[in-house]
């Protein structure tokens, strides 16, 4: 059972940090729409599509920044109770700090927890909303650049690899295409084309200017046209998927998603370690946070609620640098993707012990 303390403490926590949140979308989505208001009237933007893109924003970057919203209200609300000698009552009275400490990590359990399912169920769909939106009616190079569609090699079976040196989304269809076949590093079949054409109707291709070519003991066997339908393996979304594709798929998607791209050889597969695996590290980040916010925020100082602000905005910016360096370092690098999202955390949480144990005394 919840005592009075408990309630009091907990109903603080959350209240406040839904206040942090409401306080700061609103100013993040006004200083957005005056930098985009522009390009909007330009491209004849809907205000349907218009009012979709902030539901989406709105999502999107509450799931980003909550645990920096979090981090700070815990300091704003517990600087509070420190100032008004509350807490100096609280321990007084004969609870420990560990037991003070108990309806923080209950909020920051429950925070974690809807997070986790927000970044499960929620946030793929406004990531998917956000980013096209950006990129169809903000972006200078427009929708094109969406797609990673230039010099694009895949994998797509343990022994098959298909490359093509530009991809036009309008009209799906791909240039200079070739996919070879290989028995151990023997070269058995290959095939060139000029272009490679997608039909979404019959669910088939259409080569243009093909030749053919499958390697014998005796001799090859080669063959050539101007037009042919066939079937492969694989369809062009697969072969040129939108740069941002990762953050658009629920878990049990993306992880099928990653197995595929591994299986390809994908070159971004690091990319898209770091979105699922970030997906458990910001959630677990909000206990982390919340017991250094406690930890620097729980003794009345001399520059009262300023002072630990202040302290707490360093902590804040600290956390998101390394955040932000390790991440692009997995992604950029051969660093594990595994290591690199979770180093903030293990830095931020020895540092949590190192602070609660000084505040303890």
């Amino acid at each position: 059972m919840l005592k009075i303390i408990d309630k009091y403490i907990l109903k603080r926590y959350l209240g406040t940090f839904a206040v942090m949140l409401l306080m700061f979308i609103p100013i993040g989505i006004v200083i957005d729409v005056s930098e985009k208001v522009n390009k909007m009237i330009e491209n004849h933007v809907a205000f349907s599509a218009v009012a979709k893109y902030y539901l989406d924003f709105t999502i999107y970057f509450a799931n980003l920044l909550f645990p920096i919203f979090l981090f700070l209200s815990v300091i704003w609300f517990t600087s509070k109770l420190a100032n008004n000698t509350e807490i100096i009552a609280i321990l007084s009275s004969g609870i420990s700090f560990s037991r003070f400490l108990r309806p923080y990590i209950i909020g920051a359990t429950i925070v974690s927890l809807f997070a986790l399912v927000m970044t499960i169920y929620l946030v793929p769909n406004a990531s998917a909303g956000f980013k096209s939106f950006r990129y169809t009616y903000l972006s200078a190079s427009g929708p094109d650049s969406m797609r990673d569609d230039t010099d694009v090699f895949r994998q797509i079976s343990k022994d098959e690899y298909i490359f093509v040196s530009n991809f036009n989304d309008v009209s799906k269809m791909a240039f200079n295409f070739s996919m070879e076949k290989f028995e151990g590093d023997k070269l058995k079949y290959k095939l060139l084309a000029s272009r490679i054409k997608w039909n979404a109707k019959t669910k088939n291709y259409t080569l243009y200017n093909y030749t053919k070519r499958k390697v014998g003991q005796f001799g090859d066997i080669i063959e050539s046209g101007e037009v042919k339908d066939t079937v492969f393996k694989f369809d062009l979304e697969d072969l040129t998927p939108v740069v941002y594709i990762a953050e658009t798929l629920p878990l049990n998607e993306l992880n099928k998603f990653i197995d595929k791209e591994k299986a390809r050889g994908s070159s971004n597969i690091n990319v898209y370690k770091v979105v699922l695996y970030k997906k458990y590290s910001i959630p677990v980040s909000a206990f982390i946070l919340t017991i250094i916010a406690v930890a620097v925020s729980s003794m009345k100082r001399r520059g009262g609620m300023g002072a630990n602000l202040a302290i707490g905005i360093i902590l804040a910016f600290a956390f998101v640098f390394l955040d932000k360096v390790f991440g692009v370092l997995a992604e950029k690098s051969t660093a594990p993707p595994l290591l690199a999202v979770w180093t903030p955390n293990i830095v931020f949480g020895i540092l949590a012990i190192y602070l609660l144990r000084n505040a303890k005394r």
